[in-house]
């Protein structure tokens, strides 16, 4: 014990009271930052549908990057999430759709070549993720060529005979995107990184 003054303090006292000041501060910082993370940073979304398969199925729920593409830029084979922009989803659908990203803006996108793929600004992309139709070698079944205006994206569903996406509804603007999906965390089984198969979209070439 400690004299001063003529009063009497417990040498252990302040210790364990800035121990526990110093607990006090560790928690309220981690339920800060996970908060900020969930609210500006990463957040979860459910798979409802069908037409990302089988790289996503019904259940699966993925999580997203919102730093994309506000501070992280948007690239060719991402997958992202991006709000309704008008008339893709009926009445109780929510709002938020999942498809991956063709074409960026000013690209030009076109289908099918004789081998039946894609091509991006006349580069022909090899997309193994694609769902086939069975009995055909095209990913998508007519053929289709279109230049991608400025400030907007071309998205299509991996599962391309079962996708409502820019084909139908055309090119969503860049302003719509939440972010890109990153990995897939439930269930369990399903967990894995989403890949936008760096390996053939780096190979398309900018437009002219």
């Amino acid at each position: 014990m400690s004299v001063e003054n003529g009063a009497v303090e417990p040498s252990e006292s302040r210790p364990r009271w800035r121990f526990l000041r110093d607990l006090v501060i560790i928690v309220v910082a981690a339920l800060l930052a996970s908060f900020l993370v969930k609210a500006y940073l990463v957040r979860s979304f459910y798979i409802p549908s069908a037409s990302m398969e089988n790289t996503l199925l019904i259940g699966d729920r993925v999580l997203v990057n919102e730093l994309v593409p506000g501070v992280v830029p948007l690239q060719r084979g991402d997958v992202i999430v991006f709000q309704d922009p008008g008339g893709w989803l009926g009445a109780g659908q929510g709002d938020d759709l999942i498809k991956r990203v063709i074409g960026l803006p000013g690209d030009t996108v076109s289908c099918c070549d004789a081998e039946g793929r894609l091509s991006v600004n006349g580069h022909a992309v090899d997309e193994p993720y694609v769902v086939l139709q069975p009995g055909s070698d095209r990913v998508a079944q007519t053929d289709f060529s279109v230049a991608v205006p400025k400030g907007h994206l071309w998205v299509m569903g991996d599962n391309r005979y079962d996708s409502a996406d820019s084909r139908l509804h055309g090119s969503v603007p860049v302003s719509d995107v939440v972010g890109r999906a990153f990995v897939t965390t439930w269930p369990v089984s399903r967990w894995s990184v989403l890949s936008r198969d760096a390996d053939d979209w780096d190979r398309v070439p900018d437009p002219s």
